[in-house]
């Protein structure tokens, strides 16, 4: 976004310096091709930005998903230690009653 920002602000002057150059800032020379300039820059900036916005959103739901996995497989690690715990206990205590120590 920053770098998109910075893009913007370029065009922006680029397009300053065009309209002065062309129009010394005054209202009266102000022609119909300006207003479609206009047009076109606002018309391609809207669909430049709703590109970069659905890649960017798409971007951020996949590492969202990649979280919640992560998350997931967590867990599961967690369960299957404390039941491979559980076990070794139970083996132990099954050991010591089969070989009781006088």
């Amino acid at each position: 976004m920053k770098s998109l920002s910075i893009t913007g602000l370029i065009l922006l002057a680029v397009s300053a310096l065009l309209f002065y150059l062309t129009t010394d800032f005054t209202v009266g020379g102000i022609t119909i091709s300006h207003m479609m300039g206009v047009m076109a820059g606002v018309g391609i900036g809207l669909i430049i930005g709703g590109m970069v916005g659905y890649v960017s959103k798409g971007s951020a739901i996949k590492a969202e998903e990649k979280k919640r996995e992560f998350k997931r497989l967590q867990q599961e690690k967690e369960e299957l230690e404390k039941q491979a715990a559980e076990i070794a206990r139970r083996e132990a205590e099954l050991q010591k009653n089969q070989n009781p120590q006088i």
